[in-house]
């Protein structure tokens, strides 16, 4: 947990590559584009409270002195690593960083290419602070961005077709429509849990309990997200083969069933479309208990092969009505949750093809592992933090870059500001002047060691 090591090798010398009456440097983080034209910015608060709202100690400036010369080589002057500095921030600020941190509330959908974040110095005597913290607040800041937008955008597509093809309301229909399987997928169990609550902001089903526990800890829910009993293969095998399955159907129903229950059941052990009949042998013993059932498919090819066949496997067992758009849809306690070979891409297909056929999205749900919580990378929405402005000298100058060979890298210049009006975001200059007229959504955050805005992950659903 020491900050001071929480950054990159090459960082350590920069504060002698800087001007050296440099006063301030201001740095902003955004999404310059990659998968998503819009981004839903999410996170920044867990990263606050897990690392900047802890001071650093006399022992870090010890362990990062000692590690940070046995690592680098020293300077021209034998120097290695900035002690007098980091031993200032420790006897003037008590060790909590000297840094302001604006940033536009979570939960926020707008264009790409806007100021996120916004993070300066707050004494003049640490400008190489602002950027020595880059590799850190931008760590913090673009994964769990990057899974809210991608599901923010599955759950736009889930929703297009649910108003399409379903008679239900399709906003609250859409909120159990993605599962998260993910936490087995991660490189980690803070990954898990950092991955697992933003899925949480834009749907509500998950199998990930870190993500519970994030939601508690971080954004002050109780219970962020729901799930309900379900087997496994092994739970399933474990009977005796597939002339056994039907008692392993027969035990999931007699323990889990019951009155406004739902219990999901892995239905391809064997063979997927032999399962669904066994399933229609149990019909009446389902209605009579009241029980809702999900058959899980979970091999073949998801869009040629295993949801539409399966769906139309258990329509021919249960029966199907057409809803008021001419969809057909099976019983209300049945349905069916496909969770292999799902990412965003899949889900529009086989949405697609459903379509196609005549039945409706009620009819399924998904579940998402690898594609939800380790399929992307900070190339995903190309996210960046770069300098933007310096005060040099008592006079504040752009600070930019340009490079010829990719102008899609070019960064923003100047103090900026990230405006909304009229119903649309633009990052500015803060000398334009539409900044007075217009909203300021760039809010402070943090100053000095003092986090001044904490969401709850209820506020932040309902900016989301």
């Amino acid at each position: 947990m020491n900050f001071i090591l929480n950054t990159d090798s090459y960082k350590v010398g920069q504060y002698r590559q800087i001007p050296e009456d440099t006063e301030y440097v201001s740095s902003y983080i955004e999404s310059r584009g990659g998968n998503w034209n819009k981004t839903q910015f999410f996170g920044l608060n867990m990263f606050l409270q897990e690392y900047l709202s802890k001071p650093i100690s006399m022992d870090d400036i010890d362990e990062a002195d000692e590690m940070f010369h046995l690592h680098l080589p020293p300077m021209a002057d034998g120097a290695v690593f900035n002690r007098p500095g980091w031993e200032y921030i420790l006897k003037e600020y008590g060790g909590y960083l000297p840094l302001t941190i604006n940033a536009v509330p979570e939960g926020t959908v707008l264009p790409g290419r806007n100021a996120l974040v916004q993070s300066i110095n707050s004494d003049p005597r640490v400008p190489w602070l602002t950027n020595y913290a880059e590799t850190a607040l931008l760590r913090g800041v673009w994964y769990p961005t990057t899974i809210a937008t991608s599901d923010w955008h599955v759950k736009q597509v889930i929703k297009k077709y649910l108003e399409e093809t379903s008679d239900g309301d399709a906003d609250v229909d859409v909120l159990f429509s993605l599962h998260d399987f993910g936490a087995r997928g991660v490189s980690s169990k803070e990954s898990a849990g950092i991955g697992g609550i933003s899925h949480l902001v834009n749907f509500r089903g998950t199998d990930t309990i870190e993500a519970l526990s994030y939601g508690r800890k971080y954004y002050g829910s109780k219970m962020a997200g729901f799930s309900i009993h379900a087997s496994e293969h092994s739970t399933v095998t474990i009977w005796g083969g597939p002339d056994k399955e039907i008692d392993a159907m027969r035990n999931m129903h007699k323990v889990f069933g019951g009155k406004d229950s739902t219990f999901a059941f892995v239905s391809d052990s064997y063979d997927i479309f032999e399962a669904c009949k066994k399933w229609g042998s149990m019909k009446d013993e389902l209605d009579a208990s009241g029980s809702k059932l999900v058959v899980r498919p979970d091999s073949g090819k998801p869009v040629e092969d295993v949801v539409l066949k399966v769906v139309s496997a258990l329509i021919q067992q249960f029966g199907w009505v057409a809803n008021k758009k001419g969809y057909a849809e099976l019983p209300p306690n049945v349905r069916v949750i496909q969770g292999d070979g799902i990412s965003p891409a899949t889900i529009e297909k086989i949405l697609y093809t459903l379509k196609n056929h005549r039945i409706s999205t009620a009819n399924v749900v998904f579940g998402m592992g690898g594609g939800l919580l380790q399929d992307v990378n900070r190339d995903s929405l190309e996210f960046a933090m770069k300098c933007s402005a310096a005060r040099v000298g008592g006079v504040w100058r752009d600070v930019y870059k340009d490079p010829i060979g990719d102008t899609g890298k070019a960064s923003k210049r100047g103090r900026l500001e990230l405006i909304y009006s009229n119903g649309e975001y633009d990052t500015v200059r803060i000398e334009d002047p539409r900044v007075p007229l217009s909203t300021k959504m760039l809010q402070p955050v943090y100053h000095n060691g003092k986090i001044l805005r904490a969401q709850t992950l209820d506020e932040i659903r309902e900016v989301a």
